[in-house]
């Protein structure tokens, strides 16, 4: 008798939530633990099921994340490192001496002094480049670098870059382009889908969640490059602790719950500076007054939950604001569930010269918000008594 399936329910994908949530194997059936143990060993018996031999090569805790991070990604592969330096270095390894690798202009302190202060001895040259600029795509079949490196949006200043654009140019060149996604995270855009070639992102952020472990981690659909950033893991010496990814493992699961509190309140707040009397400018992706918003509507499902803004002070008087906060931590980092205030000038981008954040914008007046899981109303009063000190 033939059967009909026409009654079958057909399945879906899962949802990022639900993506988030469940890691698949544990490597402990025999005990049914819900959440994975901590396989803190350096040391596998040889023969084993799982193929592991030395944490440094890999371990239980790595693979777990690794699965759950590609699977947020929607990619093929991930790799976790021991912190997103550790991540940057991975790929970086992976060039060699005399190449190029082109620059969006606005990054992270530590990833310019990376390039500039350690790969440079090294051989490693780099261009900064304003990837908002008209035309600056041009720059890359005249150049011919080896890679682009690029984040959207930037730390401090929020810029957006166009990621298919860029990425539709740099294939066309056939060069590899890597997306620093970390303020954003896979939940609200993704580099892939747009074109990179790798997306990197800061475990310690928004993905852990809760300002307890390092980590840091490279997906990629590219089978060459996955096998590159494995052997960086093991052959530098830079994975994680078993710890720290059990922690990621353990804050990834309320990652869409968190950046749903968090995007939110940003939104409230950057809409409530916008029209404070202190306040110069704000910068947030997705506001009108946003000079990259039209990129960010496109590219980003939301506009994230960093804010920037600008006032007139000097780096006192900034210290002061940042200082007189209840709520707001006067902290580096960023993407945990409390929220914190940087002051970029003299914390991320301590190592940039004066001359180049001048250039950049980056001036004594910036303040740089990560924008926690708070009640928005407290965080409101809060700022507003302490940009009172600029009266």
């Amino acid at each position: 008798m033939a059967v009909d399936g026409s009654h079958l329910v057909q399945r879906q994908a899962p949802a990022d939530a639900t993506r988030a949530i469940h890691h698949g194997e544990s490597f402990a059936n025999e005990t049914g633990t819900v959440m994975p143990p901590i396989f803190s060993t350096s040391t596998f018996a040889h023969g084993n099921a799982g193929g592991f031999d030395y944490t440094r090569s890999g371990n239980p805790n790595f693979r777990i994340l690794e699965r759950v991070l590609a699977s947020v990604e929607h990619c093929n592969h991930a790799t976790v490192f021991g912190s997103g330096v550790s991540a940057i270095t991975a790929i970086v390894s992976g060039l060699s001496q005399g190449d190029l690798v082109i620059c969006e202009e606005n990054l992270y302190g530590c990833t310019v002094r990376l390039f500039e202060q350690v790969f440079a001895k090294f051989g490693v040259r780099t261009e900064w480049v304003d990837f908002t600029a008209p035309g600056a795509c041009d720059i890359l079949a005249a150049r011919k670098p080896a890679m682009v490196w690029l984040e959207s949006p930037t730390n401090p200043l929020l810029k957006v870059i166009d990621l298919k654009k860029v990425c539709a140019a740099a294939a066309a060149a056939d060069v590899p382009v890597v997306v620093d996604n970390t303020f954003a995270t896979a939940l609200v855009q993704r580099p892939l889908q747009l074109g990179a070639t790798l997306s990197l992102t800061s475990t310690t952020k928004y993905i852990n969640g809760h300002s307890d472990a390092l980590g840091g981690a490279v997906c990629t659909d590219d089978p060459s490059w996955h096998q590159k950033m494995v052997f960086a893991q093991k052959a530098l010496g830079l994975q994680p602790s078993p710890f720290d990814c059990w922690l990621i493992t353990r804050g990834i699961k309320t990652l869409p719950l968190r950046l749903k509190q968090q995007i939110a309140n940003a939104a409230a707040l950057a809409e409530h500076l916008a029209g404070h009397a202190r306040v110069n400018w704000v910068r947030y992706p997705h506001r009108p007054d946003h000079p990259h918003r039209a990129v960010a509507m496109q590219q980003m499902n939301s506009g994230g939950a960093m804010v920037t803004i600008g006032v007139d002070a000097s780096r006192d008087l900034a210290y002061q604001v940042c200082k007189a906060l209840r709520w707001f931590t006067m902290a580096e980092s960023l993407g945990g569930v409390e929220s914190l205030i940087c002051h970029p000038a003299t914390m991320t981008h301590a190592s940039v010269s004066t001359e180049v954040k001048t250039k950049l914008g980056i001036s004594d007046g910036l303040i740089r918000l990560s924008v926690g899981c708070e009640d928005v109303s407290d965080l409101i009063d809060d700022l507003d008594q302490a940009l009172g000190v600029l009266r």
